[in-house]
């Protein structure tokens, strides 16, 4: 059978978490080849001994949680909807405008944000107001540093998680001053979601908070000729540097419009938003505009999941060299920021476009498509002309050396999305530009990939229309909203070598071999199938690479039997791994070429069994990314988010954000939001 709209599952793939407060937690991590990754025998048997850690079932019980942010990049939370009114009643709904594949695909920020549906069951207001500790503001978890500093609002109880919660992370490192790191997030210490910002200038041992000036920017003929624009809600953040020390963060914003307010206007779009040789402590206002859609009654067009890099090299090559070389040492794009997303049209399609700055964010080019016509999408889903890549998610922008930009995405137009067989893997895309992000290539298939099982169908009824990660047990409380995407870097000592990491439910340690089987799409959700999801030692994520040594014109991932997630290389090779989910990643390269790759892990403790989650690095210096050392970055396990309620039984949260952080010019920085601490308020 055909899948549900992309659109659709990826929208699910982002929304919030639970009663818990997230906070962001962060940890610098030196790292190298396979043999130093975790640097002495010391950091090697305080793995073990954290490795034997049993979670804290009788705190889960007993008292709710807060999300804190570590340092990793963490995923926006979603924005809570009001119920429509009866004097809105005629309005259309976001849901109904979009299509299955659409609503599959959407971000989970937008979807969260977005929806018409409401998530929280209301219930009666905190009675005690006495506090539990101290820990509220500025606190640190062992190595754990917490990223935002703010103290913990009080939430009421069908709203946990709204006045509370962060996530959704991105971090950077300035390329020549790696002291000085900036970090971004979904930010709903004001109740709705807003565009957070912290910043450090001692490589992370201690941070500030910004305020982002994001509450309106210019209006004119786009706003029906009003001076100003006021924005709703915005998030879904990344931040990177230039090459003179300038911070840039990219927020997307947008209207909700009558369903649940009295504002006509749906608009959405992406701004920028520079920090000169401020270091991230305050930002020009307003923000510049990379695309906006202007005043609009539907939801449709809507601009979702933007990603943003800078090329920062630092060897610029003769103005009079116009396009990249490949393989050369020097870029003619030095500090040209690269914005892309998706955008969901009235059509039913789901594109990927890219803009740029060549003026350090002041401007932003016509906006270019990138995921074009290719025999590689059979499936257009009855929409497009044959061929047309028509259904994508989760882009990724990032350069190498040589000023060659790249951009990977999840696509869902490959053929056996079209067969209605029991296999339901979909495929991971690139395109190169060589002229700055003017032109793109021919679109080239880096690997497929399989994503997370459907959540409904394994979480008794839970968060329905999203994919999550069930622990295997009989409890249900692991249904945040999951999906598998592709992260990809550039090695800067070799700019050939393009590597990709990206999440898959089958793989070769998950397969039918031990009980994992693929089983189709469900007909309600268009979400993935299997057999063993609930089942230990059965189905279970790993991170996988697919690699390319010739510029990105062949990746490993596709050559030959090689092709098979089954037998592609994995990251997470510790024995734990091999029978227990990791997800949410991300990858780097430092400045000598070493890779590291962090992700969310329950290989320790029983964090499998009760959908309690920890965070490794994988790092090794093999040029090949086969040999990899495990590093555990969380000093304890982190229960399941309880932020952004469901209620209907399960005590888990539905939106954790969609990704997590990692930057690396020297050490590792791996940024994510945590769970550990608890309320102040019971």
């Amino acid at each position: 059978m055909q899948y549900r709209s992309p659109r659709e599952r990826l929208l699910a793939s982002s929304r919030g978490s639970g009663a818990r407060h997230e906070l962001f937690a962060f940890a610098a991590l030196p790292f190298g080849s396979a043999g130093d990754c975790c640097s002495n025998g010391s950091a090697g048997r305080v793995i073990r001994r954290e490795a034997t850690m049993k979670s804290p079932l009788s705190v889960q019980r007993q008292m709710k949680y807060r999300l804190l942010p570590a340092l990793t990049a963490l995923p926006f939370a979603a924005v809570l909807l009001l119920p429509a009114t009866a004097s809105v009643a005629t309005a259309a709904t976001l849901e109904e405008e979009l299509n299955d594949i659409q609503e599959r695909l959407l971000s989970g920020f937008a979807s969260h944000e977005l929806s018409s549906n409401g998530r929280g069951e209301p219930g009666a207001k905190p009675t005690d107001y006495f506090p539990r500790g101290s820990d509220g503001c500025p606190t640190n978890l062992s190595s754990n540093i917490k990223v935002n500093q703010n103290c913990l609002n009080l939430s009421d109880p069908d709203l946990q998680g709204r006045g509370q919660a962060q996530n959704e992370p991105s971090i950077a490192a300035d390329p020549n001053q790696p002291n000085h790191i900036i970090a971004s997030y979904n930010d709903y210490r004001r109740g709705d979601g807003t565009c957070g910002v912290s910043y450090s200038l001692d490589k992370g041992r201690n941070w500030n908070d910004s305020s982002v000036p994001n509450n309106f920017t210019r209006g004119g003929a786009a706003y029906l000729n009003t001076p100003r624009e006021y924005w709703q809600a915005s998030g879904d953040t990344s931040v990177a540097w230039d090459s003179k020390g300038n911070a840039y963060l990219s927020c997307q914003v947008f209207k909700r419009g009558p369903v649940t307010t009295t504002d006509p206007d749906r608009a959405s779009g992406f701004f920028v938003f520079r920090s000169t040789q401020n270091f991230g402590a305050s930002f020009n206002f307003p923000g510049r505009p990379v695309f906006e859609t202007g005043f609009q009654r539907s939801f449709l067009p809507l601009e979702d999941k933007q990603f943003m890099t800078v090329d920062n090299n630092g060897s610029a090559c003769p103005s009079s060299q116009t396009t990249a070389n490949p393989g050369s040492t020097c870029t003619p794009f030095q500090d040209r920021i690269y914005v892309t997303w998706t955008e969901f049209a009235p059509t039913g399609t789901a594109f990927i476009y890219e803009s740029y700055s060549a003026d350090y964010g002041e401007h932003f080019s016509p906006r270019h498509l990138v995921s074009a016509n290719s025999p590689l999408c059979p499936n257009v889903y009855g929409i497009s002309p044959a061929n047309t890549c028509n259904e994508n998610q989760f882009s990724q922008p990032f350069v190498g050396p040589d000023g060659v930009l790249y951009v990977i995405f999840n696509n869902y137009n490959n053929a056996e999305t079209n067969n209605g067989g029991p296999d339901n893997r979909n495929q991971i895309l690139v395109a190169r530009s060589v002229d700055g992000g003017n032109s793109f290539s021919s679109l080239v298939k880096v690997a497929d990939f399989y994503d997370l099982p459907d959540c409904a169908t394994y979480q008794q009824g839970h968060d329905f229309g999203r994919a999550c990660v069930p622990e295997k047990n009989a409890t249900a409380n692991s249904i945040f909203r999951a999906t598998n995407y592709a992260s990809g870097a550039v090695n800067p000592a070799n700019p050939a070598q393009v590597v990709v990491a990206f999440g898959s439910y089958i793989n070769q340690h998950s397969k039918e071999s031990n009980g994992c089987m693929p089983t189709g799409t469900s007909p309600a959700t268009g979400q993935n199938l299997f057999t063993g999801v609930k089942m230990p030692g059965a189905c279970n994520n790993d991170i996988l690479l697919s690699v390319s040594k010739d510029g990105g014109n062949t990746f490993t991932g596709t050559a030959g039997i090689a092709a098979d997630p089954r037998v592609l290389t994995t990251s997470t090779t510790d024995s734990g791994q091999a029978t227990t989910d990791q997800f949410w990643q991300w990858i780097a390269f430092n400045k000598n070429g070493k890779l590291a790759i962090s992700y969310y892990d329950r290989q320790y403790g029983d964090d499998e069994a009760t959908g309690y989650s920890d965070v490794s690095l994988s790092g090794t210096g093999d040029a090949n990314g086969t040999k990899f050392a495990v590093l555990r970055v969380t000093s304890a396990s982190m229960p399941f988010p309880t932020q952004f309620p469901e209620g209907g039984g399960s005590a888990g949260g539905t939106f954790w954000g969609d990704y997590a952080g990692l930057t690396a010019v020297d050490n590792a920085y791996p940024i994510w939001s945590d769970t550990r601490s608890p309320e102040l308020f019971a």
